[in-house]
């Protein structure tokens, strides 16, 4: 009889290489802040992927891996220092930093196809190999160019990057997951992006000389909101995805599905409504204009909807509340604008409330009717 292998814990190696991240979201987040129009969401989104795809390559190597060699974890601090070159190029990615972005990602995807396929545990993982080959080489000669080329080159290698799992399926439905590891890292990094949300509601604040009571309601109001996102995902959500991964026939299906694709979802929908909340703190007292209002309401929508679309992924059933929800929100989003922006923020946080206070209760209900059973 076989002894159970331990579960994998995440590594302070992991945790460090994280970090870089914070500072990334960070840079993305003020892109967003300061072009609000579609174009700029659309150039914000862009350079995110990239930085999103460095960290999800490191992260499912981590757990394919054993940390455990100096040699492994100092190519993840590698991997690190391409990603903070990336954070410190974005402001400027789109301009005379451009090299240097899509360089250093392709400095870091050959790092992890390094990484994927050396030692006596590689394992055959195609998209790893067409980052190394073709999306790398597209950024870097799309970072030589200027305008809009440059814009369009990345964007085809981010639809590239992220076609390539659902390309090459066939050759990853061997992958072998440890699942509680996996859906840990990917629920750190929505923790991550939600760091940033406060960030987002303390900064403007902080920069008050005086804190008056209006400010004090938004930040309040905004913290409600933000504790709304976190209760969303981490009262059900996370343990749902874990089990998915753990009882999965094919783990990469839901790897891809729902920790890949969705969490690109989830982590930009977060980014979007904090630079929402941002301005919302800011200016308690006015209106918020259509663009700010698309993102705060908007954002917060999508991270909603997003839930149907891993639910059906992991179970093929209708997650009905939550994209009720996100219905209700975007009802809403053409009300916002006419209201100050603290009643805005109370609004939308209210909205997420009665979400999770919906959900409580029917899942409640079922233990209830469970225990009955039971008895």
């Amino acid at each position: 009889m076989t002894e159970a292998q331990p579960e994998k814990r995440v590594s302070w190696a992991e945790l460090f290489f994280d970090l870089v991240f914070v500072f990334a979201i960070t840079e993305v987040s003020e892109l967003v802040h300061e072009h609000h129009s579609w174009f700029g969401v659309l150039r914000a989104l862009t350079v995110f992927v990239p930085l999103y795809w460095t960290w999800v390559g490191a992260s499912m190597q981590a757990n394919l891996r054993d940390l455990g060699p100096i040699r492994y974890r100092l190519a993840l601090f590698a991997v690190g220092l391409t990603g903070l070159f990336m954070a410190l190029a974005v402001p400027a990615a789109y301009g005379e930093r451009g090299l240097l972005f899509a360089t250093s990602y392709w400095v870091g995807r050959l790092l992890l196809a390094g990484i994927a396929f050396a030692g006596r545990g590689r394992r055959s993982n195609p998209p790893f190999l067409i980052a190394a080959v073709v999306s790398g080489p597209l950024l870097v000669i799309g970072g030589a160019l200027d305008g809009p080329a440059r814009l369009a080159l990345w964007a085809i290698a981010a639809v590239i990057d992220l076609a390539a799992p659902t390309l090459t399926r066939a050759r990853l439905r061997a992958l072998h997951f440890d699942a509680p590891h996996l859906t840990e890292r990917f629920g750190l990094l929505v923790l991550i992006a939600l760091g940033e949300s406060v960030v987002a509601i303390g900064a403007p604040a902080a920069a008050e000389h005086e804190l008056s009571a209006g400010v004090l309601g938004a930040v309040a109001a905004a913290f409600a909101l933000s504790c709304g996102l976190w209760w969303v995902y981490f009262q059900y959500a996370q343990d749902a995805m874990r089990f998915s991964m753990a009882t999965a026939q094919v783990q990469n299906d839901v790897a891809r599905h729902v920790l890949s694709y969705a969490h690109l979802s989830f982590v930009g929908a977060i980014i979007a409504a904090a630079v929402g909340m941002r301005e919302a703190v800011a200016h308690p007292g006015e209106h918020l204009n259509w663009a700010v209002t698309g993102l705060l309401y908007g954002g917060a929508a999508l991270y909603l909807a997003t839930f149907g679309y891993t639910r059906w992924q992991m179970f093929r059933l209708v997650s009905t509340t939550r994209l009720a929800a996100a219905g209700v929100v975007l009802a809403l989003l053409p009300i916002a604008p006419f209201l100050p922006a603290l009643a805005a923020l109370v609004l939308l946080a209210a909205a997420l409330a009665a979400l999770n206070a919906i959900e409580h209760r029917r899942v409640r209900k079922a233990e209830l009717a469970a225990a009955e059973q039971a008895g």
